[in-house]
């Protein structure tokens, strides 16, 4: 079987682009030959450059999107899987959730922009488009989302969810980078310490976090921003505005962030809209309660109040009241907890469940998914 998956850009920090990397093992390791197209990659993958020059990220989108269609044109290869929304993919896979839906969510007039637009409709044309044969949702939240937008998907969604490396994540971290990161940062060793990981800090919820953090009862908590923003002076503005600068910590992206699961108590993703981060996903296998919104695809994994809670997004009253909570709860079973939640979604699952829809689709029309399960 030869596949080609489809992302326009890896960066080392970023949450997909690391799910596509994992992918790519899990599936050579099952004999399959994959080819990355994208118009660049690190790492050792191999790569079908697809760089047509642009200006601006609409036309970057349209003319990466026109390179691969030509690629499919050529029927090189039995599958082609994108992870970008591109007319004409055999197989998507929707990492990143239904774009009219985030734009609904967002309070900003995103209409106005031409590559809002352009996304908007290259949208609806791959879902409606007559070649293609599946969708990959990560979450049933982003299936439920396709199926009410675009019924012409009925029976193509099948809900697989991301794989998580149990054995790199995983409480045992705890005892091997507490003590020690905490030190590194100044950081006292009973401090309640929440974790946020993650890149977009409007999308992913950091001002709620952020005022969260001022209403809390545990007034020696600290939260702790990994990731990367350009907008950051304004997050460090308005947390000095709450009156938390001092324990609100931006730590940038961090190429290794177990360290920072295993220094800290909570993870919390208060995000307005995330199909499914796999952030959310190396917190519970590493033992961590998770807190996020029902916005956000790991909320299905959530037992409240037994390895996390949900919360509504933009409310951080509710947010603050739920971290309170977990803070007092018995740390020892809401650890035990969180990593069993997600015992059963390994790389071997995920990629087996993979393999098994290529077949489907090989074989002709693919049968319903999981889809009518939802």
């Amino acid at each position: 079987m030869k596949i080609a998956i489809v992302r326009q850009k890896y960066t080392p920090y970023g949450g997909a682009e690391r799910f596509v990397a994992q992918a790519l093992d899990a599936l050579r390791a099952q004999g399959v030959t994959v080819d990355i197209i994208a118009r660049a990659w690190q790492g050792d993958a191999n790569g079908i450059a697809c760089d047509p020059f642009y200006l601006g990220r609409t036309w970057r989108d349209w003319s990466f999107a026109r390179c691969v269609q030509k690629i499919i044109a050529a029927d090189r290869y039995d599958l082609v899987q994108s992870h970008e929304r591109i007319p004409g993919c055999h197989i998507f896979r929707a990492g990143d959730g239904v774009h009219a839906t985030w734009l609904e969510l967002s309070t900003k007039p995103w209409r106005l922009s031409p590559w809002h637009r352009y996304t908007l409709a290259a949208e609806a044309a791959m879902f409606r488009h007559p070649d293609l044969r599946a969708v990959i949702c990560n979450s049933k939240m982003v299936a439920n989302d396709i199926a009410r937008r675009f019924p012409e998907t009925t029976g193509k969604l099948h809900v697989i969810y991301n794989g998580v490396d149990l054995a790199h994540f995983h409480p045992g971290l705890r005892a091997e980078y507490r003590q020690v990161t905490r030190a590194k940062l100044g950081a006292g060793e009973t401090a309640p310490v929440i974790l946020y990981v993650g890149s977009g800090y409007e999308r992913k919820g950091v001002a709620t976090l952020i005022e969260a953090l001022a209403q809390m009862n545990t007034r020696s908590a600290e939260a702790w921003i990994v990731g990367r923003d350009k907008h950051e002076a304004r997050y460090r503005r308005l947390a000095l505005r709450f009156g938390v600068a001092e324990r609100v910590r931006f730590l940038g992206a961090q190429s290794d962030v177990r360290p920072f699961y295993a220094a800290a108590d909570l993870f919390c993703l208060p995000t307005i809209y995330d199909p499914l981060p796999n952030a959310a996903l190396e917190a519970l296998a590493c033992g961590l309660p998770v807190v996020t919104t029902e916005n956000c695809g790991a909320a299905e994994l959530i037992r409240p109040g037994e390895n996390g809670a949900v919360c509504a997004a933009r409310d951080p009253v509710a947010l603050a009241a739920a971290l309170d909570a977990l803070l007092a709860g018995d740390a020892d079973v809401l650890r035990a907890v969180a990593r069993e939640s997600v015992a059963a979604l390994t790389p071997a699952a995920m990629t087996a469940q993979w393999l098994d829809l290529y077949q489907r689709c090989l074989a002709g029309a693919p049968r319903a998914g999981q889809a009518g399960r939802l």
